[in-house]
């Protein structure tokens, strides 16, 4: 590591909590070279001097490291094992259902997951629980507005059901917003709730050192009460999910054993 991406990393750390050397070096560091050069900054040092007294700069960044990349029913098949296959054993297992969506970005998942569940369970016999390190997309994900592209796999009664259009943009339906409850939170510095019934957390932990998704494929276990769910990314297959005391449920689905 450079000495300038390095000392950025402990500034950084130091300002946001943000521990950069959780993920993956070269990848993190093309990503916000990329962003300080369009800035018109020559190092990473000229960066953060700027970040640190301009709120603008800060979001910017914030959102970078983010990868706020999403849309309703993401990998369609999987969402139907989870509504077909998962959630009825999880609902006669235990009611109310206690469901957290980590790293949820501008809101699709928890929303999506919202959306299936009011199909079996009143909104009083479950709780969805929807984080980001992203305050920006926190705040975009509590409007519940969305470009048509973000929709291309909700089932059409489900789109005529939830959302309004106005224009070229969708809003989501306020009793669907009333069931997501939203907050900023940090995966890699910051506890974690518990017991969770299901947690989904896809398409982030593959930005990270393979020692920061041990410890967060442990920390997710630990908050799974005993035959809980974790629902993950396609590209992040748990390949040995007995040292973290889980089994494979199905495919990209693991239940946290006792």
């Amino acid at each position: 590591m450079d000495q300038d991406y390095q000392q950025f990393s402990v500034q950084v750390l130091k300002k946001t909590g943000i521990d950069l050397s959780l993920y993956k070096e070269g990848q993190m560091k093309r990503r916000l070279a990329t962003l300080y050069e369009k800035r018109g900054f020559d190092s990473f040092q000229e960066y953060f001097k700027e970040m640190n007294s301009s709120t603008l700069l800060l979001n910017e960044f914030l959102d970078r490291i983010t990868i706020n990349v999403t849309e309703f029913f993401r990998n369609a098949q999987r969402w139907s094992v989870l509504e077909n296959k998962i959630l009825p054993r999880l609902i006669a297992e235990n009611k109310p259902l206690k469901i957290w969506s980590a790293a949820s970005s501008t809101g699709e998942e928890p929303y999506t997951l919202a959306m299936i569940l009011s199909n079996y369970l009143p909104g009083s016999q479950f709780s969805i629980l929807a984080t980001d390190i992203d305050n920006l997309a926190i705040q975009r994900a509590r409007e519940g507005v969305y470009q048509e592209r973000s929709l291309s796999e909700v089932p059409v009664g489900m789109k005529k059901k939830y959302f309004q259009q106005d224009g070229s943009l969708y809003r989501i339906s306020p009793e669907i917003k009333r069931l997501v409850t939203f907050k900023q939170h940090n995966l890699l510095a910051e506890p974690f709730d518990y017991p969770f019934d299901l947690i989904i957390c896809r398409n982030v932990l593959i930005y990270f050192t393979e020692e920061a998704k041990t410890l967060l494929y442990r920390k997710f276990s630990e908050s799974l009460r005993p035959g809980g769910s974790l629902f993950v990314g396609s590209t992040e297959q748990i390949f040995t999910p007995r040292e973290y005391n889980l089994e494979i449920e199905d495919t990209f689905f693991y239940k946290r054993l006792c």
